[in-house]
C-alpha cells in the first residue's frame, strides 16, 4: 500500500537513516517509534511527500488516497474553520473551488460553464454536497463547538487548533494516514474520542506518539527506528517491549553459550596442539573455532535519565489547603475556578485532571504563586518548601546562561562543581554540551533542565504541569520511576492516562462551571465510579 525502497536521509556527514525498506500494508496501524533525534518525524515527512530523500524511492499504490495531520497549527488564520477541515479532502476542494471561480466571473464562456458540469459531476462523486455536515460532525466529536464552524481559525483557541487539523486529516477517509504526535494538547477525553474513530478506520496508518496508553490502544504493529533502521514488529507497544527484551535476551544467551564453547575449544587447542597424537583433534578444533560468530549487539540510540527527587524537610499530615477558592480573569464575564475547596496531606500525589481550557494551568498558577486568587484563600503548613514546573518553562531560559551556568544558579553553594556537572550528566547532558546556551534548548531538553533544578532544590511539594511534554518515551519512563520514588506531596497535571494511572494516588478533575470532583483513589478507580472505564 505504502512502501520504501533503500530509502536514505543524511543532513551533513552523518546519515540520520539508511537503507531503510518497508512496507505498510492492508489496513495495519503502525506506530513509529524510536529516541528523540533518530529521525521520525523527518521519516514522516519523506512519507507525505513533504521533504526530499537523499537517495531511495517512496512508493504509493495507484488510486489510493493519502492523508495525513498538518504541523503548522497557525496556517489558516484567514480562512473559516469548516473549509480548512474540507480542504483535507484536496480532489474535492480543487474541483469546488474552480467550479465557484467559474461561476464568480462575469466573463465565462460555453467552454467554461461546460468545464463547471464536469467539475459538478467531480464534486458529487466525492461527496461534495454533504461535505459540510460531514465536516461539522467531525469537528463537534472533535470537540468544537459549531459556534466556531464558520468563523476564522485565528478565533479557535490555540489549545484546539489541532484539533481542527485532526479533523482536516480525517475528512476525506483516507487510504493512508500519517499521524505525528496526534495526541499533542488533547485532553484525556478527546484522546478516547480519536482512538475510537482510529479503530474503526480500515486505513493503513502511520502514528508517532509518545503516549504509551494510545499506542497500546490503537497500534497493530510498531514500527522501531533504531540503530539507523526501521525493524517492524507485530502487537503494540507493550508487545514490542517485550519481544525486543526476549530478543536481546536470546542474543545474550547464544553468545553465552557461544563463549563457554570458545572457552573449551581454546583449552583444548593450548593443550594438545603440540601432542602429535592429538593433533588431528586440536586442527579440527581450530576450525570450529573460526566457524563460531559471536552476534553484535549494538548499543541502541535511546538513553534513559536518571531522575531521582528528593525532599529537605519531612512534612507531617497535611501540606497545604484551599478554601472556597475562586479567579475571573480580568474583563472576563464568567470565573474559571469557582468555590473550590480542597485539603492536601503529605506524601500526596495528585492528578489534576479535565478538558482544555478548563482551568487547569489556572489552579497550578495560583498554588505557585504566579496568579493571585480573586475570591478564597489558600494555606500552606510552615514548613512546606514549593518546587513549581511549569507547563511552558520558555520563561526560566530567557537569560544569557549555559547549561552549566544554569544549573549552578539551583545547587545552593558555590563549589558544588561536581554535584552540578553529575545532575547534567544524569539528565544526558555532557561534555562541551553543558557549554551550550540554554536559551537553544530543545522543549524536550528544557524540561530535562527543570527535572535537574528540582532534584538540586529539593523541595517537599512538588507542582508539575504537564511533565511529560516534548519527552521521549525513556524520559517519561525514568520521569515517573522517580516520581514514584519521590517522598514529598506532588500534585501534577497530564494527559497521559499510563502516567496518570501509575502515580495518581487522588484525583482532582476540574468540572465546567468552575467547581471540582475530588476522588481518593486511582485513575482506573475513578474512571469505573464515572462510568468511562471503556
Amino acid at each position: 500500500m505504502l512502501s520504501t525502497s533503500n530509502l536514505s536521509i543524511q543532513f551533513g556527514a552523518k546519515p540520520l537513516f539508511e537503507q531503510v525498506s518497508v512496507k505498510f500494508t492492508d489496513g495495519n496501524r503502525y506506530g513509529l517509534i524510536g529516541a528523540n533525534g533518530s529521525g521520525k518525524s523527518t521519516l514522516m515527512k519523506i512519507l507525505g511527500g513533504d521533504l526530499e530523500q537523499s537517495s531511495g524511492e517512496v512508493m504509493l499504490q495507484a488510486g489510493l488516497r493519502l492523508g495525513k495531520l498538518n504541523q503548522n497549527q497557525f496556517g489558516y488564520e484567514d480562512e473559516r474553520v469548516i473549509d480548512v477541515v474540507m480542504q483535507g479532502h484536496m480532489e474535492m476542494w480543487a474541483a469546488m473551488s474552480e467550479r465557484d471561480r467559474i461561476y464568480a466571473n462575469a466573463d465565462a464562456t460555453d467552454a467554461d460553464y461546460m468545464r463547471a458540469a464536469e467539475l459538478e459531476g467531480q464534486f458529487a462523486e466525492y461527496g461534495g454536497y454533504d461535505a459540510e455536515s460531514r465536516a461539522a460532525s467531525i469537528l463537534v466529536d472533535a470537540g468544537i463547538g459549531p459556534e466556531l464552524h464558520p468563523g476564522p481559525m485565528r478565533e479557535v483557541p490555540p489549545g484546539l487548533k489541532l484539533r481542527v487539523l485532526l479533523a482536516q486529516a480525517l475528512f476525506s477517509n483516507p487510504d493512508v494516514l500519517l499521524l505525528d504526535e496526534p495526541t499533542n494538547n488533547l485532553d484525556i477525553h478527546s484522546i478516547g474520542w480519536l482512538e475510537a474513530v482510529l479503530n474503526n478506520s480500515n486505513a493503513t496508518m502511520i502514528i508517532i506518539s509518545h503516549d504509551r496508553h494510545f499506542l497500546n490502544q490503537v497500534c497493530t504493529h510498531m514500527a522501531d527506528l533504531d540503530f539507523q533502521q526501521l525493524k517492524i514488529y507485530p502487537g503494540n507497544y507493550d508487545d514490542f517491549m517485550l519481544a525486543s527484551m526476549q530478543a536481546r535476551e536470546r542474543v545474550e544467551s547464544s553468545n553465552a553459550k557461544a563463549a563457554d564453547r570458545i572457552s573449551d575449544l581454546q583449552e583444548f587447542v593450548r593443550r594438545f596442539s603440540a601432542n602429535a597424537s592429538k593433533a588431528r583433534q586440536a586442527t579440527s578444533r581450530r576450525k570450529q573455532l573460526e566457524k563460531i560468530k559471536l552476534e553484535e549487539i549494538k548499543p541502541s540510540s535511546r538513553q534513559n535519565p536518571f531522575i531521582r527527587f528528593e525532599q529537605a524537610k519531612k512534612l507531617y499530615r497535611n501540606a497545604f489547603g484551599v478554601e472556597k477558592l475562586g479567579f475571573t480573569y480580568p474583563g472576563a464575564a464568567t470565573p474559571v475556578l469557582k468555590d473550590v475547596t480542597f485539603n492536601i496531606e503529605a506524601g500526596e500525589r495528585v492528578a489534576i485532571i479535565g478538558p482544555n481550557g478548563i482551568g487547569k494551568t489556572t489552579l497550578m498558577q495560583l498554588l505557585a504563586g504566579e496568579l493571585k486568587p480573586t475570591k478564597g484563600t489558600m494555606t500552606w503548613v510552615e514548613n512546606a518548601q514549593v518546587g513549581y514546573m511549569p507547563q511552558d518553562p520558555q520563561a526560566e531560559f530567557v537569560d544569557k546562561y549555559d547549561l552549566f551556568e544554569w544549573m549552578s544558579r539551583w545547587s545552593g553553594k558555590a563549589d558544588d562543581m561536581p554535584i552540578v556537572r553529575a545532575t547534567l550528566g544524569r539528565l544526558l547532558f555532557s561534555g562541551d554540551e553543558m557549554k551550550k546556551s540554554a536559551k537553544v534548548l530543545s522543549g524536550g531538553e528544557k524540561g530535562r533542565m527543570i527535572y535537574g533544578k528540582l532534584m538540586l532544590t529539593r523541595p517537599n511539594v512538588m507542582l508539575m504541569d504537564e511533565p511529560t511534554n516534548h519527552m521521549d518515551m525513556e524520559t517519561i519512563e525514568s520521569l515517573q520511576i522517580g516520581l514514584e520514588k519521590y517522598p514529598g506531596t506532588l500534585l501534577f497535571v497530564s494527559h497521559d492516562r499510563e502516567f496518570v494511572g501509575g502515580l495518581a494516588t487522588r484525583i482532582i478533575e476540574i468540572k465546567p462551571g468552575g467547581g471540582i470532583v475530588d476522588f481518593r483513589g486511582n485513575y482506573d478507580e475513578y474512571l469505573k465510579i464515572q462510568g468511562d472505564a471503556a
